[in-house]
C-alpha cells in the first residue's frame, strides 16, 4: 500500500470515528500517523528522476505576497492591475503556467507580488504542479487567497484543506508548548493551565508514534492534539492570509455584505476596479510594515526616501539597516513622532519605533 492510499485510509477512518471521550486516544493516534505520512509525502524522492522545472523567484523588495487560488479566479488580472507587470489573462483555465512576479509600490515600500499558477484539488499530493506552488507560498510573508465570489465558500474550504495538509497554518499563532527531546529520563509532562483536549496518556501515545520516549513537555495554553503534533514535527509555517473575493459585481448585494463581514476577508472586482484601494490598506496592515524617515542635523527630514521596517523594530534595527557599523558608534538618537512622549525625544538603542517616525542618529 502506497503512502497516498495510507493517507486516504486514515482520513476515512477519522471521518467515520465519532468524537467523544472514549475515542480521543484513537483519534489522537490517527492524527499523529496522518501527519507522519504527509511529511513523508513532501520529502523529495531518493530515486534520481528527471529534474522538473521549479518556480525559483529571487526574493526582492521589502515583503513578499503570494497569490493563491483555483484557475480562472482573476489572479493574473489582479497582478496586471496592481503592478506594472502584464500577466497573460484569458477566459480559459491554466492561462498562467509559471510564477510571474510583480512589484506593488505603496507607502514608499516595494511589495513583491507573485502570481502563481492555479492550484486544483489534490495539489498537496503533487497534482497540477501543486507542490511547487505551495513551496513558493511557504516563503511568502502574506498569502492572498483569490476566490470566486460566485462559488460561495466552497473554494475557500478546499484551499484551506490543501494548505493545512502541507503544514501551512493560516491566521493562527504558534502553539505555546515547550517541547524538548532528551537522551534519557522518560517523559516529563507539565501544564500551566487546565487541559481539556490533551491528557498525559494521549501525549505519551503521540510521542511513541514518533519513536520519542524521553522528552520534556510543558503546555502553557489549552491546546489540541493537532497543535501538539505541529510542535513535534516542527516544520509548520504560521502566516497571515487575506481572503479576497473577486467578481462581486456578479452576485447580489446581500451576498456581498455577507462575504465582506467574514473574518480576514475583502470583496473586490478586478473587472470593474472596485475596492482595490481598501485591499491595499488591509494588505499593508497584514504585512505589519512601518515607514521611517531620517534627518540630518540642521536639515529638514527626507520624506522622499523612507526606510521600511517591520512593526516592533527598535532604533538598533534602524542602525543596522542604515549601516552595519552604525550601532557600534551610536551615542543617542532624537526621535519625532507617535512613539515619543514629546518632540524630539532623546532615546537609546532599545526604543521601539512607530509608523512615520522621524529619526536623527548622533554618533560618538
Amino acid at each position: 500500500m502506497g503512502i497516498l492510499e495510507k493517507i486516504g485510509e486514515i482520513e476515512r477512518e477519522i471521518s467515520r470515528t465519532q468524537k467523544n471521550k472514549a475515542t480521543e486516544y484513537h483519534l489522537g493516534l490517527l492524527k499523529a500517523k496522518l501527519a507522519k505520512y504527509r511529511a513523508q509525502l513532501l520529502e523529495p524522492s531518493k530515486t534520481a528522476g528527471a529534474k522538473g522545472e521549479g518556480f525559483d523567484v529571487m526574493k526582492s523588495g521589502d515583503a513578499r505576497v503570494a497569490l493563491i487560488g483555483f484557475p480562472s479566479v482573476g489572479k493574473s488580472t489582479f497582478l496586471s492591475l496592481m503592478t506594472a507587470t502584464a500577466s497573460e489573462a484569458a477566459s480559459y483555465e491554466f492561462t498562467t503556467l509559471t510564477c510571474i512576479p510583480g512589484v506593488i509600490e505603496y507607502n514608499g515600500a516595494n511589495i513583491q507580488l507573485l502570481d502563481l499558477p492555479g492550484i486544483i484539488e489534490g495539489a498537496s499530493q503533487g497534482k497540477g504542479r501543486g507542490r511547487q506552488v505551495i513551496a513558493v507560498a511557504r516563503t511568502a510573508d502574506v498569502v492572498i487567497m483569490m476566490l470566486d465570489a460566485t462559488k460561495g465558500d466552497v473554494q475557500r474550504k478546499l484551499l484551506e484543506k490543501e494548505l493545512e495538509s502541507v503544514g501551512i497554518r493560516l491566521n493562527r499563532s504558534k502553539p505555546n508548548i515547550y517541547f524538548k527531546p532528551k537522551k534519557g529520563g522518560g517523559l516529563s509532562y507539565n501544564s500551566m493551565v487546565p487541559l481539556t483536549m490533551c491528557s498525559e496518556k494521549l501525549v505519551q501515545l503521540i510521542l511513541h508514534e514518533y519513536k520519542i520516549f524521553n522528552a520534556e513537555v510543558l503546555f502553557r495554553e489549552d491546546s489540541t492534539p493537532d497543535d501538539f503534533i505541529d510542535v513535534i514535527v516542527g516544520n509548520r509555517v504560521y502566516m497571515p492570509c487575506l481572503y479576497v473575493y473577486n467578481k462581486v459585481d456578479q452576485i447580489s448585494i446581500e451576498e456581498v455584505d455577507r462575504l465582506a463581514h467574514e473574518p480576514h476577508s475583502v470583496v473586490i472586482s478586478c473587472g470593474m476596479k472596485l475596492n482595490l484601494d481598501h485591499l491595499l490598506e488591509r494588505l499593508w496592515e497584514y504585512l505589519a510594515l512601518i515607514c521611517l524617515y531620517t534627518k540630518k542635523r540642521g536639515e529638514r527630514p527626507d520624506f522622499n526616501d523612507a526606510i521600511i521596517m517591520r512593526r516592533g523594530a527598535s532604533v538598533e534595527h534602524v542602525c543596522h539597516r542604515i549601516h552595519r557599523t552604525l550601532a557600534s558608534q551610536f551615542k543617542y538618537a532624537l526621535v519625532w513622532g507617535t512613539s515619543t512622549k514629546f518632540d524630539p525625544q532623546r532615546v537609546g538603542l532599545t526604543h521601539v519605533m512607530e509608523h512615520e517616525d522621524v529619526i536623527q542618529i548622533v554618533k560618538k
